[in-house]
């Protein structure tokens, strides 16, 4: 049977046939592992050109030409602590043809804030390119996929998106850029009720007490305070394939140190690009367990990744190109806390490679079991991250075509 395979291995390659030599071949096996391992590396090579690109979130859905009309099995692509999140996979699909915002006590049929009140499950997607300046938040109920493969979509230039007090929910191919805060407003969340909201904190995504969120391959940049901030016993997110840049405060995971209830907190990041621009918190942690895996950091000012009040922050296959500044090279950062304390925190890397000097300072633990709650993934070589983060970020995506 191995020499069979051996025999037509030429032909499934397109290659013309050879006769193997009569010399005993030690491992067969391994010979054809070799082959496909070698097929498998070039196509990876071709990166966009092919399936292949090691990133299993892109390899679930991407190679699909039939992606616009399957669009809500993305859904089950999730990995990481927020695999769980199914959006509006079991709803209706929603199409927003008006890029507006008049009204956001009122809004009209047609509207992304109409959409995302809704009671029911909905996948929500667009007509046709828009830029949707929001007047206020756009509070989301639960059971929500805003989806902007086949459009391209920004929402800039006012309120951003608020994920509160609600669950399952996916954000995927947005441009998220220029937020600023609103409230001292009404605002309606429902369909039955709107409320008076104080000043937002002009967050490109603020996560507060949702649970089941995933933010996948939007681009963000400049906004007013973070760009994804999940606080208040918010938990199983995953924030992958995303492009960040020219931001100052990235992410903040919990909300602050005296908040215990975000020791439940589960965060998976994965797969982003953390871009030119950015000078700090690619994440900053509290309390909780943060998995950091085959992210590609090619800038920061101040540092990478930080936290305080002990979260478990468990950094696997990451790539970190640390800046020219000499006082900048440290991934790391503990904050509030000294040595004798944060000496205990669980942070670990592993598999990470460091690139011009950069260098991460561990602490705690380095039991495998220490990790457990901080693990959510198998994490790739660093190797590879270029090749697994090549498409970070909105896509391009066009109908009949592969994404």
């Amino acid at each position: 049977m191995n020499m069979l395979i051996l025999l037509c291995l030429p032909v499934l390659l397109g290659m013309a046939p050879t006769l193997i030599a009569s010399a005993p071949v030690q491992d067969p096996e391994l010979v054809v592992q070799e082959v496909l391992e070698s097929i498998n590396a070039s196509r990876r090579n071709l990166g966009y050109l092919s399936c292949g690109t090691g990133n299993p979130i892109d390899d679930c859905w991407r190679c699909d030409p039939n992606w616009e009309k399957n669009r809500q099995r993305l859904a089950d692509c999730a990995i990481g602590f927020g695999k769980n999140a199914i959006g509006g996979r079991d709803g209706q699909i929603y199409v927003v043809t008006d890029s507006g915002d008049d009204d956001p006590v009122n809004p009209k049929p047609g509207t992304l804030r109409y959409a995302v009140i809704q009671d029911e499950p909905l996948w929500i997607i667009f007509q046709r390119d828009m830029v949707i300046k929001l007047k206020e938040e756009l509070i989301m109920n639960s059971y929500k996929t805003i989806d902007g493969r086949g459009a391209s979509v920004h929402i800039a230039g006012g309120p951003c998106i608020t994920i509160q007090y609600v669950t399952h929910i996916i954000i995927h191919g947005l441009n998220i850029h220029d937020c600023k805060q609103g409230g001292n407003a009404n605002v309606r969340d429902s369909p039955h009720h709107y409320g008076w909201r104080t000043v937002s904190d002009g967050d490109g995504v603020s996560i507060f007490q949702g649970s089941h969120v995933w933010v996948d391959h939007c681009s963000l940049s400049n906004c007013h305070d973070g760009l994804i901030d999940a606080i208040h016993e918010s938990t199983a997110i995953t924030i992958s394939n995303n492009y960040m840049t020219h931001h100052d405060k990235v992410m903040l995971l919990g909300h602050s140190d005296s908040l215990i209830q975000d020791k439940s907190m589960q965060v998976t990041i994965a797969f982003n690009h953390f871009g030119e621009g950015l000078v700090q918190r690619m994440p900053r942690c509290r309390h909780g367990y943060f998995h950091v895996v085959n992210n590609d950091y090619t800038h920061w000012e101040m540092y990478a990744i930080g936290g305080s009040a002990a979260p478990t922050i468990n950094s696997q296959g990451n790539r970190f190109l640390a800046p020219n500044d000499i006082f900048n090279k440290e991934v790391t950062k503990h904050e509030d806390a000294p040595e004798s304390e944060w000496k205990k925190w669980n942070w670990r890397s592993e598999g990470d490679l460091m690139l011009n000097g950069a260098f991460f300072t561990a602490s705690g633990a380095g039991a495998s079991s220490s990790y457990a709650k901080a693990s959510s993934l198998s994490a790739r070589p660093s190797t590879l991250v270029s090749s697994i983060t090549m498409g970070a970020g909105a896509l391009n995506c066009k109908k009949g075509s592969r994404c």
